[in-house]
């Protein structure tokens, strides 16, 4: 196993351009960062890069960590929704981003049924 893997962990840079596939099998797009929490250390969102050319037309979904199961068959994550229920999805453009504050926190995790 590599270094910066081991059976429970993984090196962050080894999670950024991870595919995250729907509930449908279809590739969403990919994990282009997370963000943590710098007290706790808790990963609060994993950020997905979905559609655009050359991060031109980009959007970015902030997707509460625990929404995501690690599928080892296809070596990507796997996330609840389809392409279809982006649409509704909190995102972002790179022109756009977000406070990640306390308020849109609870947000985002309200979209996804979850507390903050």
């Amino acid at each position: 196993m590599p270094r910066n893997e081991t059976n429970h962990l993984i090196a962050s840079n080894k999670v950024e351009g991870t595919a995250v596939y729907g509930r449908d099998g279809e590739r969403l797009g990919h994990i282009y960062n997370f963000m943590v929490d710098k007290v706790s250390g808790h990963v609060e969102y994993a950020v997905m890069a979905y559609g655009g050319f050359l991060r031109m037309g980009e959007r970015y979904f902030p997707l509460p960590w625990q929404t995501l199961d690690y599928d080892t068959r296809r070596g990507g994550y796997r996330i609840d929704m389809t392409e279809r229920d982006l649409e509704r999805a909190p995102s972002f453009d790179r022109n756009s981003e977000p406070s990640f504050n306390r308020r849109y926190g609870s947000r985002v995790y309200s979209y996804y049924g979850l507390s903050y």
